[in-house]
């Protein structure tokens, strides 16, 4: 029987999350016998030197991932903008599936993709972040035996990814960033008993099949896994199914959302409607005034009332919009299925 090691750390990053990378790579031994894989937050329109800054930052190489590159212990990989970056067969899979909490890369997707593939040789990794992307992945890991580990709240810069975590585990290592190099130096020399996939849940097979495949036509059925929220998609406004699982929501055709993240893409939803009703408003009491500048110059007094009625009102309700928009929105709550109801 063949003895494994635990031979792939997957880590995810937010804000603030460059410094606690620079800080773990600083620490990492030279001989590091495990694969390192990165997602850090991108723009989907930008580009990202942190392959190049991580490769400044500690022994190991550090680069951009490529499509199909086989796990090689001793390097660590970047995850490109505007792609998952996943795991499979010994190799990386870079995809255009559906964003998960509005991200792609996503840390989640790389997180499940390792518990299925590397299982009980996993070692996960979350550092600092605002928001709770990770966290599902997180659970993933733990449930196929893989070890979790996660930056000291106290110490991250921004520390709701950490404590995301923390709600639904109790992490193998709870550690400050500067001890995380040599702390995953001594894990990934440790025998983790014999050697093969992970067993993952249904749930987080399906979850990988969308993330791999970009759409959801996964033969999985995800009204299966939980029950209509009530909930649009901010992504695509379909309906949301609430999984039951760790406080998620997913839309048919596959966007993923945690409901920390819902809650922000609703409020930033329903600020640019104000912002548009806002303007609408505006349009229309300047037309109805030029409406009744019309009206007066062709002596119709009643139309002329009537215009300048209008103009009054939508200006007046304008003001009120403005005043609402300029004093900040109150945050709307979003509300699981009640579960003792959904089973």
């Amino acid at each position: 029987m063949t003895v494994a090691r635990r031979d792939l750390i997957v880590v995810g990053a937010s804000a603030g999350g460059v410094e606690a990378l620079r800080a773990m790579v600083a620490g990492l031994p030279a001989d590091l016998p495990a694969a390192v894989l990165v997602v850090l937050h991108l723009k989907a329109g930008g580009t990202s030197a942190l392959g190049t800054i991580l490769d400044r930052s500690g022994p190991l190489p550090a680069a951009a991932a490529k499509p199909r590159a086989e796990l090689a212990p001793g390097t660590i990989t970047v995850a490109r903008p505007d792609h998952h970056l996943l795991v499979a067969d010994g190799i990386t899979v870079l995809s255009h599936g559906p964003t998960e909490s509005g991200h792609r890369p996503a840390i989640d997707a790389l997180f499940r993709s390792a518990a299925r593939a590397h299982g009980h040789r996993t070692i996960g990794v979350q550092l600092s972040g605002v928001l709770d992307d990770g966290a599902a992945g997180m659970v993933a890991i733990a449930a196929a035996g893989g070890t979790v580990v996660v930056q000291d709240p106290t110490d991250a810069l921004y520390p709701a990814m950490p404590e995301a975590v923390l709600r639904f585990l109790q992490p193998d290592h709870l550690v400050p960033a500067h001890e995380l190099g040599p702390l995953l130096g001594t894990l990934a020399k440790e025998d983790v008993g014999p050697a093969g996939p992970g067993r993952v849940s249904e749930l987080d097979e399906a979850e990988v099949a969308i993330a791999m495949n970009g759409d959801s036509g996964t033969g999985h059925d995800l009204a299966a896994f939980g029950e209509v929220a009530g909930y649009s998609c901010p992504d695509c406004d379909g309906a949301l199914v609430a999984l039951r699982d760790t406080e998620r929501f997913r839309c048919r055709v596959g966007h993923a959302w945690t409901a920390e993240a819902l809650l922000d893409a609703q409020h930033d939803k329903l600020e640019r409607a104000l912002w548009t009703a806002y303007r609408l408003l505006e349009e229309k009491s300047s037309f109805a005034r030029r409406m009744q500048q019309s009206a007066a110059e062709s002596r119709i007094p009643a139309m002329e009332r009537r215009h300048a009625g209008t103009a009054r009102e939508a200006a007046e309700s304008a003001e009120v919009l403005r005043e609402l928009l300029l004093s900040g929105l109150p945050p709307r709550r979003v509300v699981m299925p009640d579960r003792d109801e959904a089973s």
